[in-house]
C-alpha cells in the first residue's frame, strides 16, 4: 500500500465512519470537520483512488482498505523510523517518563504474551 499523508488519514477516518457515502455527502462532511472545499475533497478522493485505496462509483464513495490495516502500516512505518525496528528501543522511548495504570500494563503484557504465542505456533 502506499503512503497516506495525515491529510488523507483524516479524510479516511471521516470515510470510515460514514461509509458508503455520497460524494456530495463527504463534500458536505469534510468541510464540516476540516474546512476543505469541494475540490480538496474530490482531490483528494482521486488521489486515495489511484492508490487503490476507496472506490467512487456513480458518486457512492467507499474504502477498499480498512482502518485497522493502515494503522498497522503507519505503525509499522514509525517503528521503522524512529527505532529501525527495534520493538525494545521504541517502548523504552515511548515509555520514559510516562506512568502506566495497571489495565494498560497488564494489556501491555497479554499483547506481548500473544505475539510470543504466536511465535511459538508457526515455529512448531
Amino acid at each position: 500500500m502506499e503512503k497516506i499523508f495525515e491529510s488523507e488519514y483524516r479524510f479516511l477516518c471521516i470515510l470510515w465512519e460514514n461509509e458508503p457515502v455520497t460524494s456530495p455527502k463527504l463534500v458536505q462532511l469534510c468541510n464540516e470537520a476540516l474546512g476543505w472545499k469541494k475540490s480538496t475533497t474530490y482531490t483528494v478522493i482521486k488521489k486515495l483512488s489511484d492508490k487503490g485505496i476507496v472506490k467512487n462509483e456513480n458518486t457512492i464513495v467507499s474504502s477498499l482498505v480498512g482502518k485497522t490495516e493502515v494503522d498497522r502500516q503507519e505503525s509499522e512505518e514509525l517503528l521503522q523510523r524512529t527505532s529501525h525496528g527495534h520493538i525494545p528501543t521504541f517502548l523504552a522511548a515511548f515509555l520514559k517518563d510516562r506512568k502506566l495504570s495497571k489495565e494498560e500494563a497488564e494489556r501491555i503484557r497479554q499483547l506481548i504474551d500473544e505475539a510470543e504465542d504466536g511465535e511459538e505456533n508457526t515455529a512448531g
